[in-house]
């Protein structure tokens, strides 16, 4: 019988390709926000119906925005009135890219 490959094994050979470890770091900025914005939203006890609610908007819009998979990059505006439906605001950082 074979071994199933475990995901950190299968995500250490992708990065050993420099192809997919650049893409993995150009998209590694956006996973951060969208999972911290996740966090927020729970550590607040807010479903993403409510926060639906709270935004008016849909809950499948919610799940959308939160999602790591989704091909839609939000708005700015759409950032700010999440975080203000939570009690935040959003900064943004320009950092010097390492050469």
């Amino acid at each position: 019988m074979t071994k199933r490959t475990t995901l950190t094994e299968f995500k250490t050979k992708a990065l050993s390709n420099p192809a997919v470890k650049a893409e993995y770091d150009a998209l590694a900025p956006l996973f951060a926000m969208k999972r911290e914005m996740i966090a927020l939203r729970k550590q607040a006890g807010v479903t993403q119906a409510e926060m639906a609610e709270l935004m008016g908007t849909r809950k499948s819009n919610i799940s959308r925005l939160e999602s790591l998979h989704s091909e839609i990059s939000p708005r700015l505006s759409t950032i700010e009135s999440y975080a203000a439906a939570l009690g935040y605001t959003v900064t943004i950082q320009f950092t010097p890219l390492a050469l």
